[in-house]
Parts: C-alpha cells; sequence; structure tokens
C-alpha cells in the first residue's frame, strides 16, 4: 500500500532502517508479520477541513471578534503602535484559539486527497506554477491542537472568566521588542487579578482552579500561528498574510467579514 508514498523516494534509506527496526521490534513482542506495520509515511499525512465553506465561516467570524476585542480596549489603545502590533502579531494565534472554545466552534478533519495519476500526468510540467505555496497541515499537529480545545472545553468557562483570560493572553510582556513592558506587565496582572476574584464566588471549591487555567492556556501558545493560518484561513486567503490582513482589521475595517 506504499507505491504512491515518499518511502520509496527520497527517504529510502530512512524508511529500510525504519522498517528493520520495527521489524526487531515486532519480532520481542511476536509478532512476526511485516503486513501489521505502519508505513513511515502515515506520521506524514496531511489533513484537511471535511466541511471546509462551514469552518472557515466560523473560524472568519471569531477572527473579527478576536481582533474586535482588541479595539474595544481602551488600555490597548493607550499603548504605543509598535506595541500594538507586537501584541498583535504574538497574541492572535492563542487569542483565536480561544474564541474557538468560547464560540464552540468544532471541526473535523480528513486526510487529504492525493491528486490522481492521471491529474499527474496531465499537469507533469506545470505543477510548480499551479500548485499553492503552503502545504495542509500535517495530522499529529492538528490532532493536538484538537486536544487542546478539549481541554479547555472541559473546564465550562464562564464568560467573565473567558474576558479576563483574554486580557492576560493579549498583553504579555515577555515579547521582544516592546516599549511599554512595564505597563503592559501592570496590565497582565491586573487582568489575572481580576481573573482570580471572579474564581472565588463561582468556584469557591476548587482552589486549583486559576493555576489550571493558566496552565491550559499555555499550551495554547505552543500551537503555531502557521498552523492555524493553514488549517482555517488558507481555504480562504490563498497566500496572503495573515497578518497583514489583521492589522488591516484592526485599523482600517470597522465592520464586516474576513475576504476571501
Amino acid at each position: 500500500g506504499c507505491e504512491r508514498c515518499q518511502c520509496h523516494r527520497e527517504d529510502k534509506r530512512t524508511a529500510i532502517l525504519y522498517t528493520l527496526l520495527s521489524q526487531n521490534l515486532n519480532h520481542g513482542r511476536g509478532s512476526h508479520s511485516p503486513a501489521h506495520q505502519r508505513c513511515l509515511c502515515h506520521q506524514r499525512r496531511t489533513v484537511c477541513l471535511r466541511t471546509p465553506h462551514v469552518t472557515c465561516q466560523a473560524a472568519s467570524n471569531v477572527l473579527v471578534k478576536t481582533i474586535s476585542f482588541m479595539k474595544n480596549l481602551p488600555s490597548f489603545h493607550l499603548l504605543p503602535r509598535q506595541d500594538q502590533l507586537l501584541l498583535l502579531d504574538s497574541c492572535w494565534a492563542p487569542l483565536f484559539l480561544l474564541g474557538l472554545v468560547q464560540e464552540m466552534v468544532t471541526f473535523e478533519v480528513m486526510e487529504t486527497p492525493a491528486p490522481s495519476m492521471l491529474k499527474k500526468i496531465l499537469l507533469d510540467g506545470q505543477s510548480q506554477r499551479q500548485e499553492p505555496e503552503w502545504t495542509p497541515p500535517p495530522r499529529a499537529a492538528v490532532q493536538r491542537l484538537q486536544c487542546c480545545l478539549n481541554t479547555f472545553w472541559s473546564l465550562d468557562l464562564s464568560p467573565k472568566e473567558h474576558a479576563y483570560l483574554k486580557g492576560a493572553l493579549l498583553f504579555n510582556p515577555d515579547v521582544p521588542g516592546l516599549r511599554a513592558s512595564l505597563y503592559i506587565e501592570s496590565l497582565q496582572r491586573e487582568a489575572q487579578r481580576a481573573l482570580q476574584e471572579v474564581l472565588q464566588p463561582l468556584h469557591p471549591e476548587d482552589q486549583g482552579r486559576f493555576a489550571r487555567i493558566l496552565l491550559i492556556a499555555s499550551t495554547l501558545k505552543s500551537i503555531p500561528p502557521a498552523l492555524i493560518t493553514d488549517l482555517f484561513f488558507r481555504p480562504v486567503i490563498g497566500n496572503a498574510d495573515i497578518v497583514e490582513l489583521l492589522v488591516e482589521m484592526l485599523y482600517e475595517i470597522s465592520s464586516g467579514q474576513l475576504a476571501p
């Protein structure tokens, strides 16, 4: 089942080593049949949205709300423009993911369809010009993203918890190049303090909830913005720079949806 996979081309030697090691491991476990071994290409499989029209529209709505959240914060507008741009570039991805959690946006993926042999023959010599400059995200990375979202959903955050956590994520004083880092640090502490205060009447019996929320929120920062862009927005914006579009949304576009 690997005739069309990468294992028989540029990574042939790696695949052979992988097969030999797998055979030794399977032998030690009492399994002698190579038919049950996974092809090395299983680790490289890419995925795409199962319903891109529906999911991309929902994701675009969340992104608009995310930028609106920034635009409606007076403390954000008091920052130097350079700091605003640095925070936007650094924080839009985790804020967007938190928006997916708040809006309960779920999605399913499927393996990226491979081009047919006939299409490969017909487009031979033209594929370099016609293929997009981006590639679909790997399955493992998307599964990790879904795991992070599921963990957040299990917290069942209230609207106030969401709002203060967004502030704590946005005002990140550790972003390199900030001019007003001390002021931004004070804003983050203020947001965290407000989050902690709102937790006391909502969850008086759960003393560890505040630390758990911040810990799980840190996992959102580990999701690469490129993964989010490729999965949710490349079908809409193509090869456009997502950050440039976000800057336009923040400073120029007062209403409307993410343009295709």
